[in-house]
């Protein structure tokens, strides 16, 4: 067990913005988020890609070798959770998906301002223990 856990950020944001920051992060609505990115040398996924992602990848590779593909195919083609995870993005820190609590903090403490504005409606931290992560239910594994 390590003695610190590392950590993600992630935001959600309103419909009218998901595909601006999917497609074009230099429209000037969503100037506040890229500045940040920039700021954290940091890049943006939306959920929903990074698990279209996953099950390309998995689908290439042999689905046997990854072991969320069921659970990540339901997700992304059912209508609802693909509207879900199309409005919820992830953070990257200098290409890393979880990193050191510190730089957690501060893009989090970056960002905490911006919701309410208009493009971000919430912001979340969440740490790699396994003990506060769902698990994909057994048939879906």
């Amino acid at each position: 067990m390590p003695d610190e856990w590392e950590y993600q950020v992630r935001i959600n944001v309103s419909d009218d913005y998901a595909e601006i920051l999917r497609r074009d992060l230099g429209d000037p609505a969503v100037k506040p988020v890229a500045d940040i990115l920039s700021k954290h040398r940091a890049t943006l996924k939306s959920q929903f890609d990074a698990f279209a992602d996953y099950v390309l990848e998995a689908e290439k590779h042999g689905v046997e070798h990854y072991p969320l593909y069921k659970w990540t195919k339901v997700t992304i083609e059912d209508p609802v959770k693909k509207a879900k995870h199309l409005k919820s993005f992830t953070f990257y820190v200098e290409g890393k998906e979880v990193y050191a609590k510190a730089e957690a903090d501060a893009l989090e403490a970056d960002l905490l301002p911006l919701v309410g504005g208009g493009v971000i409606t919430k912001v979340s931290k969440h740490d790699t223990n396994p003990a506060n992560n769902p698990q994909a239910p057994a048939h879906l594994r």
